[in-house]
C-alpha cells in the first residue's frame, strides 16, 4: 500500500500540473475563455457518455493489467502533447482530440484503480485506504498547481506534460509489483460466490441450470444500471451528493463571489480561504480514516451539517468570521465525501462494483456539467450571500428527503421451488417446519436486506430455487448469507 500511495502522490502531482498548465496553453492559443471552458467539457463529456462501458471492462478485465495498460496509455497521450507542444505543431482541434482521447481512457482508468486500491488491503481497512487516498489527491493538488508555475517558467509548457506522462509510466510500472490481499480476506463470503456443498455437488453432476449461468462480470453495463437504481441506499447516496456537489461544493465561485464582494476583500484574501479549504479537507480525510462502517445515514448528516455551516457563512460579516466557519466546513465535508465513497465501493457485489462506479461516475459527471451554471444563475438572482442561504437549506431538504426514502420497505418476491415440494432440501434439512420456505419470501424492511450484496429479487435469490442440497445441509449455510458490515 505504501507504492501503490507513493506512486498516486506522484500521479496527481502531475495531473494537476497539466490541468493548470491545459488551461494556460487553451488561453495562449485562443485568448477566449469560452474555448478554455470548452476544452475542459471535452474532456469531460466521455465520463457522461461513456463509464457505462468503461466500468463494464474493469469488470470483465484483470484488474491489475487494465489498470497497467490504462495508465500506459495516459502516458503516450502526455508525451504526444509535449511533443506537439515543443514543435509548435499543436492547434486547438488537435488539443480537443487529445482531450478527448484523455476523457475515454479515463472512464476505464478510474474505476480500475479505485478498485485496485482496495484489493490491497482488507475489507475492514478500505475506509482508511479511501481516506489516505483523498489526502494524497490533495496533496497532489496543492504540490502539482504550485510546481506547473515554476516548471513552466523555467522549462516551458511542454515540461509539465513531459512530467505527467512520467508519472502516469511510474504507476504503471508499480502496479504489477503490488500483492493484492486475498479474497477472502477483503470480500465477505456472499451467498453468491461462497462454495457451499449444494453448489459444488451440482457443478460436478453438470447441472444444466448452473452452467447456464453468466460467470459474475461478464454481463452487460445494463446489469449494473439495473443494481443501482434499485438499491434504496445508493440512490440516496447520488441524491445527496449531487444536491451537494451543485449547491453547496463550488466554493471556487462561491466564496470567491463573497469575499470580494460583500466582503470587498481582495485576491490575497480569497487565497488565504482557499488555503484554508485545503487544509481542512486533508484534515477530514485523516478524521475520516476512523470511520469503520461508514453508512448513507453518516453521510446524510454529515452533509447536512456542512451545508447548515455554508448557510451561515453566507451570513459572515467579516473575513475572520468567514475563515473561522471554513475551516470546520471543509473538514465535515471532507469526512462525508470519504464515508460517501467507501459505501459506494463496497455496497455492490465485488463483480458489480465496475459497473456501479462507472454509473457513478456518469451522474457525477453530468451535475458537475449543470451545476455551476445554476449556481451561477442562484447567485445573480439572490447575490452571494443569498446563493449561499438558499444552496444550503437546499442541501439540508434534499438530504432529509433522501435519508428517508432510502430507509423505504423493499418487497422480495416469492420463492417457487422448481422441483416442488421434494426441493425443500435446498432451503433446510428435513426436519424443516413446513412454513419455513414462505417465510423467507415475506417482505423484509430495509435493514433485513442490508447484508444482502444483491438487490431485490437478484439472481441469487433465484438460484436457491434451482441447487438441491444435501438433508446434512443446515438451513443458515444456503439460505443466508453470512451477515456483512452494516451500509445503514
Amino acid at each position: 500500500m505504501r507504492w501503490w500511495s507513493a506512486a498516486n502522490l506522484v500521479s496527481n502531482v502531475g495531473t494537476w500540473m497539466q490541468l493548470t498548465v491545459q488551461n494556460l496553453l487553451v488561453l495562449q492559443l485562443t485568448g477566449s475563455a469560452a474555448t478554455t471552458g470548452l476544452s475542459l467539457a471535452v474532456q469531460a463529456a466521455p465520463g457522461l457518455l461513456l463509464s457505462l462501458v468503461g466500468g463494464s471492462l474493469v469488470d470483465s478485465w484483470p484488474r491489475k493489467l487494465t489498470a497497467s495498460v490504462s495508465q500506459a496509455l495516459l502516458g503516450l497521450v502526455a508525451f504526444s502533447t509535449a511533443a506537439f507542444v515543443a514543435f509548435g505543431m499543436l492547434t486547438v482541434p488537435l488539443l480537443m482530440v487529445l482531450a478527448a482521447v484523455t476523457g475515454s481512457i479515463a472512464t476505464v482508468d478510474n474505476p480500475a484503480c479505485s478498485l485496485l486500491g482496495n484489493d490491497l488491503v482488507k475489507r475492514k481497512d478500505v475506509p482508511s485506504a479511501i481516506a489516505l487516498g483523498s489526502v494524497v489527491h490533495s496533496a497532489g493538488r496543492l504540490l502539482g498547481t504550485a510546481a506547473a508555475g515554476a516548471t513552466v517558467a523555467w522549462f516551458g509548457m511542454a515540461s509539465a506534460y513531459v512530467v505527467n506522462g512520467l508519472s502516469f509510466l511510474a504507476v504503471a510500472g508499480v502496479i504489477p509489483f503490488l500483492k493484492l490481499v486475498p479474497k477472502e480476506e477483503r470480500e465477505p463470503q456472499t451467498a453468491r460466490e461462497r462454495p457451499a456443498p449444494a453448489r459444488a455437488a451440482a457443478s460436478a453432476s453438470g447441472s444444466a441450470s448452473v452452467g447456464s449461468k453468466r460467470a459474475p462480470g461478464r454481463g452487460g453495463s445494463r446489469e449494473g444500471l439495473a443494481y443501482f437504481v434499485r438499491n434504496p441506499r445508493l440512490v440516496a447516496l447520488a441524491s445527496i451528493t449531487g444536491i451537494s456537489a451543485i449547491f453547496g461544493r463550488n466554493y471556487q465561485l462561491t466564496l470567491a463571489v463573497l469575499v470580494t464582494g460583500p466582503l470587498a476583500a481582495g485576491a490575497g484574501s480569497f487565497s488565504t480561504v482557499s488555503t484554508v479549504l485545503a487544509v481542512g479537507g486533508m484534515v477530514g480525510a485523516v478524521i475520516a480514516g476512523c470511520l469503520r462502517k461508514p453508512s448513507v445515514r453518516h453521510v446524510a448528516l454529515l452533509a447536512a451539517a456542512g451545508a447548515l455551516l455554508q448557510a451561515v457563512a453566507g451570513l459572515s460579516p467579516s473575513l475572520v468570521f468567514l475563515i473561522l466557519l471554513v475551516a470546520p466546513m471543509a473538514v465535515v465535508e471532507s469526512v462525508s465525501d470519504t464515508a460517501g465513497t467507501t459505501v459506494l465501493q463496497t455496497e455492490p457485489p465485488s463483480h458489480l462494483r465496475g459497473r456501479v462506479l462507472g454509473v457513478w461516475r456518469s451522474a457525477s459527471t453530468g451535475w458537475g456539467l449543470i451545476g455551476p451554471p445554476l449556481l451561477g444563475l442562484l447567485m445573480e438572482t439572490a447575490g452571494a450571500r443569498g446563493g449561499l442561504i438558499v444552496g444550503g437549506l437546499a442541501i439540508v431538504v434534499v438530504t432529509a428527503a433522501a435519508q428517508l426514502a432510502q430507509q423505504r420497505r423493499v418487497r422480495l418476491p416469492r420463492l417457487r421451488p422448481a422441483y416442488g415440494t421434494a426441493n425443500r432440501a435446498a432451503y433446510g434439512t428435513a426436519t424443516e417446519p413446513a412454513g419455513a420456505v414462505a417465510a423467507q419470501a415475506e417482505p423484509e424492511p430495509v435493514g433485513a436486506v442490508a447484508a444482502r450484496t444483491e438487490p431485490a429479487g437478484g439472481p441469487s435469490l433465484q438460484k436457491l430455487q434451482v441447487v438441491p442440497a444435501p438433508r446434512t445441509v443446515p438451513t443458515a449455510a444456503v439460505a443466508a448469507p453470512e451477515p456483512e458490515p452494516a451500509t445503514v
